[in-house]
Parts: C-alpha cells; structure tokens; sequence
C-alpha cells in the first residue's frame, strides 16, 4: 500500500508547451507526446541539483492542469502556506497590514551558555546557577511598522485565517 503525501515547495514558472519545453533542452519530441499541451517550465528553488546550467534550480516540465492543481502565486496565500515558507527561511506579510515594511519570520532558536544571558532578559533570569546551556525555542518575529523588532509575535484570529499573506523573498 503507498502512503499518501503533501508537500510544499517554492518554484519558479513560465509557461511553455511540451514541444517548446523540449525545444528548449535540445530534446526531440517523442512520436506518442502532443507537443501542443500547455503546461509550465517549473525550477525548484528549495533543492534538487541544477539539471540545465542555464538555471539555478533542477527543471522539469508540468501539464498545465497538473501545475494548477499543485501551485498557486505566492500573494494571496493561507497562513498556513506562509509558515511553511518561513520554515524554508522566507519572510512574509499581509496585504492587508496597515505599516509599510511589515514582515513576520522565523527564528530557528539557538543554545547559549548561561554566561552569555544579557541582564534584563529572560534568560538571565534562567541563568542564575546554571552551567547547562539554555535553549531558545523556535519563534516567529515581526519587524513592525517602526523598524522595532518584536520576538515572539503572535498571530491574530484575523491573521491565521486571512488568505492575502505573501512570500516577500
């Protein structure tokens, strides 16, 4: 029995038919394919070695219907869809947000020792007696329409289920 999958990956494409796309890697159309479907050049961005030096990324081609059903534009995207992203090290934001330059990302989080805990933080306070490192928890933190930092930013009801969150880079 095969396992069934989900996967969330960033991508660049343009649209290209078959025979285009196999015009492009010098390949010949093979006799049963119809060079006339539509579909994508898809490059992966988050892995996979290069197969084409003209990209970054590994290339393949897609049927327009199949790209469809798999992707959608990275402005307009689900929360959910935005913390994937952030795990990939991406920052994002709302269309909606009312301060300009607004961002969330996420914090991988870190270990330290306890000499290293700055007065007036709360790992300063965890320190005291410790010679065991402390351990930061992944987070995510917002720049704010100020350019201040805050760490640990939380989500709004509002926020979690707005579907105009956007990949920034």
């Amino acid at each position: 029995m095969s396992n069934t999958y989900i996967g969330t990956k960033l991508i660049k494409a343009l649209p290209m038919s078959r025979q285009e796309y196999n015009d492009y890697r010098g390949w010949e159309l093979p006799s049963d394919e119809n060079g006339n479907d539509a579909g994508y050049l898809v490059e992966y961005l988050d892995g996979g070695q290069a197969n084409d030096s003209r990209h970054a990324g590994y290339i393949s081609w897609s049927p327009a219907a199949v790209f469809d059903n798999a992707y959608r534009k990275t402005d307009g995207i689900s929360f959910g869809l935005a913390i994937e992203a952030m795990k990939l090290g991406k920052k994002a934001c709302r269309a909606g947000w009312n301060g300009k330059g607004m961002w969330v990302a996420m914090s991988p989080g870190s270990q330290f020792l306890p000499e290293h805990a700055k007065p007036g933080h709360a790992a300063y306070h965890m320190a005291a007696g410790r010679t065991d490192p402390i351990n930061l928890c992944p987070h995510i933190d917002m720049k704010a329409a100020d350019g201040s930092l805050v760490i640990g930013w939380l989500a709004s009801q509002t926020d979690m289920l707005a579907d105009d969150w956007m990949i920034l880079d």
